[in-house]
């Protein structure tokens, strides 16, 4: 029987009869290229990840690991193809001084997959003039079926009526990249990539005057379209339309339920929550796509799944010949690990899957190192627990959010300690459009500092609870098709204490509503209080900071660079009758306080300002200091105040700001008289130079020097220091790290 290998210094040292040194391991090995079925030796390797587990849990039991032993799985490249989720609990951890640790011998080679391969040899033209006649006529011939009934045993699940997220699975993917479920308008379409409508024939909202009982609740919804385009859908096999209805910042898959040709007004099977444009800002124009119908599979990258026949029907954007093709069908997360302690997983690939990909929950001291998690229907990875790590790792081609972490307790304000550094999340939000960030921070005492997060719809950062340090990451090209939204996202909570934004970099944001500036940089809407924000730079960032109504949010040392607007601070809680108002749950600011204890140790010691806020004019603004900040090239507002917030200004703390007009341009705003304010403005022979450029691959700072005289914090700010680094892990950057934008 196989023994478990030992270093050499191990074997001598039992030999000798002497301590074990701490560096002693036990080493077992597994390879899914396996011809058969081995012992755990490097020579006859383990050919699945379980079967290695259910060897050192029986090696632990026989006492064949002794106390203080690392156990190091080395995993050869391949495929692990799994039919379920890979599961390690309590009894799979370590200690401090003795880790578990599975190790790709290749960082990169080892995949645990939740999908099927399909082989190209078995797409083939379509014959089938049924189908055929219902394909556009440019596509006919470049479209392949693939005959999945020999593959798939199971019936695969139907669509749901109305759903926000994940839809129903499989999902395909072609050599790494998420295929697009066929749809109209294009991706590409020369129009834009949505279909408009402004005219709602019933908006779906209540209506208690309504003589029919169904229409004095929330219904389905039916509205104008003036297109014809409908009319050549087949709405029996089920279309379904993915549309922001009401708000910019609120998406939902709703199928249709009927198509009037006469009138084109389209009515929807399921209702939405804010109504079929029912209070839309602005009365804007609403927008959604078709998704889900063979009869508009007509562009490159395109597939359709006939669910009841299992025909698979894809447009390749070119030859499939040597393309790696998988249909993600596992419905579970890829790794799951409970109660474990002292684990950690370096160098792997989780890829393919129709849920998550990591989760970990109540776990403590568990570590992904240098790990790809891609292309997934829900959440990247999952962290619920403390003193957990997530580094180095790449996430991207996400349904939804990139990394959530909670963890810790925060009616104790004990913190979880959990570490999310040096991460690349990109393409994420791809199902569920908002609310799916880049990294969600939950709980009390999370640390997420140098990831890069680009490319998605809504937010790179949401975040809740307490002492949270958000520092040194790089946010770009976020927000691209939402409204009312920032890149860092709080609010409608006066708990949300004790969170310090510091040193990030957030820049070339999506534009929103460029005449209203709804696109944010560091947004604390709705009477969010309590955050620190604190040598930011912001550059293209919409209205790079607001702060919705809340207080004792200092504003320290930031920069601003080429933003519409700079500083937004308003008085909602003086104007909105949501405010700590029962007929709105969602508020009710002194209540979630209170169910904090918030007027007791630690709370009142921690935040006293919170302790006492129902006696200092709890619905002003107030205790926003606004310390040494730096505005350059602001074209519409250096500070955007509402009426309330002016007449309260002597209120508040305001010093050291510096507004420069670089050039000495037309069109740049000025702070006016406004205290604690100077200006600077230069000309285009003598300009005043504050940009950031690159050198060397990295960001920097160029400041001139008059505005370097005393000692602004904003000269604190290390801006090479933000963003990636190379690590051990981690040993190139990407390109996203220098992009043109800059």
């Amino acid at each position: 029987m196989f023994a478990p290998a030992r270093t050499v210094a191990l074997s001598l040292a039992l030999i000798l009869q002497i301590a074990i040194p701490a560096s002693a391991e036990v080493s077992y090995h597994v390879s899914p290229q396996a011809k058969s079925a081995g012992d755990g030796s490097s020579a006859q390797p383990y050919r699945s990840l379980a079967e290695v587990r259910d060897r050192i849990r029986a090696d632990r039991k026989a006492g064949q690991i002794p106390a203080g032993e690392s156990v190091v799985i080395h995993i050869a490249p391949g495929d692990f193809q799994l039919e379920s989720t890979f599961e390690l609990g309590p009894e799979d951890g370590g200690t401090a001084e003795a880790p578990v640790i599975y190790r790709a011998t290749e960082p990169g080679s080892v995949r645990l997959q939740g999908g099927i391969t399909l082989k190209p040899e078995r797409f083939a033209p379509v014959d089938d003039s049924s189908v055929r006649d219902r394909l556009d006529k440019t596509a006919r011939n470049h479209v392949l079926v693939c005959d999945l009934s020999e593959v798939v045993s199971k019936s695969f699940p139907e669509f749901k009526t109305s759903y926000r997220g994940s839809p129903a699975g499989p999902w395909l993917y072609v050599d790494h990249e998420p295929m697009t479920l066929a749809r109209w308008p294009n991706t590409d379409a020369e129009s834009g990539s949505w279909a408009t409508f402004s005219k709602a024939v019933d908006t779906g909202l209540p209506n208690p005057k309504s003589s029919d009982p169904t229409k004095q609740k929330l219904h389905p919804g039916a509205f104008v379209f003036e297109d014809s385009r409908p009319a050549r859908w087949n709405l029996d096999e089920g279309v379904w339309l993915l549309g922001y209805w009401t708000h910019d910042w609120s998406d939902e898959v709703i199928r249709i339920a009927g198509y009037d040709r006469g009138s084109k007004v389209i009515s929807l099977a399921a209702p939405h929550n804010y109504g079929i444009n029912g209070g839309t800002w602005g009365a804007a124009e609403r927008r959604f796509f078709a998704l889900n119908t063979l009869d508009e599979l007509d562009a490159p990258g395109e597939w359709y799944l006939d669910r009841n026949q299992k025909r698979l029907y894809l447009y390749p954007e070119g030859s499939l010949k040597n393309s790696s093709i998988v249909l993600a069908t596992l419905s579970q997360p890829l790794l799951q690990i409970k109660g474990a302690k002292h684990l950690r997983l370096e160098g792997l690939t989780f890829e393919y899957g129709h849920s998550d990909g990591v989760s970990l929950e109540k776990t403590e001291h568990v570590e992904l190192a240098g790990c790809v998690v891609a292309n997934l229907a829900s959440t990247g990875i999952r962290v619920d627990g403390s003193n957990n790590t997530v580094r180095s790792c790449d996430v991207y081609n996400i349904g939804r959010g990139g990394i959530s972490v909670n963890g810790g307790d925060r009616k104790s304000l004990t913190p979880a300690k959990n570490l999310i550094v040096n991460n690349h999340i990109h393409h994420y939000g791809n199902f569920q459009r908002t609310y799916a960030p880049g990294i969600n921070v939950q709980g009390c005492g999370q640390v997420v500092k140098n990831n890069l997060i680009h490319d998605a719809p809504h937010n790179a950062v949401l975040y809740g609870g307490n002492e949270h340090l958000l520092e040194r990451n790089e946010v770009h090209s976020v927000v691209l098709e939402t409204g009312d939204a920032g890149a860092f996202y709080t609010g409608r909570n006066w708990t949300s204490q004790g969170n310090v934004l510091k040193g990030n970099y957030i820049h070339d944001l999506g534009s929103g509503n460029p005449d209203h500036v709804n696109t944010m940089g560091i947004y604390l809407d709705d009477c969010d209080s309590g955050d620190t924000l604190q040598g930011n730079i912001f550059v293209r960032a919409g209205r790079a900071i607001m702060i919705g109504g809340g207080r004792n949010n200092p504003v320290l040392g930031n920069i601003v660079i080429d933003c519409p607007i700079g500083l937004h601070i308003d008085s909602r809680g003086m104007t909105w009758k949501q405010w700590n108002n029962p007929d709105y749950p969602s508020w009710m600011l002194e209540e979630k306080a209170k169910a904090l204890d918030y007027q007791s140790p630690p709370w009142s010691t921690r935040y006293p300002h919170l302790a006492r806020i129902m006696e200092d004019s709890p619905r002003e603004p107030l205790h926003n200091p606004i310390l040494g900040n730096l505005f350059v090239d602001c074209k519409k507002q250096v500070t955007s105040f509402d009426g309330n917030v002016k007449k309260l200004i002597d209120k508040f703390e305001i010093s050291d700001n510096v507004a420069v007009n670089s050039t000495g341009a037309d069109g740049i705003a000025t702070p006016g008289d406004l205290k604690g304010f100077t200006t600077l403005t230069g000309s285009e022979s003598d300009p005043v130079t504050c940009r950031v450029v690159e050198q060397s691959g990295r960001p920097q700072l160029q400041l001139d020097p008059r505005l370097s005289r005393g000692t602004p914090p904003y000269l604190e700010i290390e801006l090479s220091q933000i963003g990636l680094y190379t690590d051990k892990f981690r040993k190139n950057l990407p390109a996203e790290t220098a992009t043109p934008s800059r």
